[in-house]
């Protein structure tokens, strides 16, 4: 017999996924205040390097953000010199990317995140850690598949 019962979830899915996803973000928080920046931040520095030159539209549609909640996120990076907009390939479009300071930025940022994720591993374990990563992929796809 499994661990995990077969019989209808009791609870709701929502309030448990958020309440386990605040005390994730605790520790994550923790150890990225050092760097200046939030998780949200560091995230959208690391998509931005690992995709530049790339659009705000399509950057938001990669992080699976609505653009103006991009924008918010956006602001602090470009205000200070972490983010560059560049002009793209007409006049309405622009190119995100990261200027020298926001490789370092996200340099420092990824030694706290590392630090962050070690933590969890540590407390969770590693293979719970990566049952819940495969749990969670599962799930991504599976809702991926309805909204498309």
């Amino acid at each position: 017999m499994s661990a995990y019962s077969l019989t209808a979830p009791i609870g709701c899915t929502n309030y448990k996924l958020r309440s386990l996803l605040r005390r994730v973000s605790v520790v994550y928080e923790r150890e990225m205040a050092s760097t200046g920046l939030k998780t949200t931040q560091y995230s959208v520095l690391t998509h931005i390097e690992k995709l530049a030159p790339i659009t705000q539209a399509a950057l938001a549609i990669e992080m699976g953000m609505d653009s103006s909640t991009l924008s918010r996120n956006l602001k602090p990076l470009v205000a200070s010199g972490w983010v560059a907009i560049e002009s793209g390939e007409d006049a309405r479009s622009h190119t995100l990317s990261l200027t020298k300071a926001g490789v370092a930025k996200r340099a420092e940022a990824k030694r706290a995140w590392k630090r962050a994720q070690l933590a969890l591993n540590e407390r969770l374990g590693v293979a719970n850690v990566a049952h819940l990563h495969d749990v969670i992929d599962q799930i991504n796809n599976v809702l991926l598949e309805q909204v498309a």
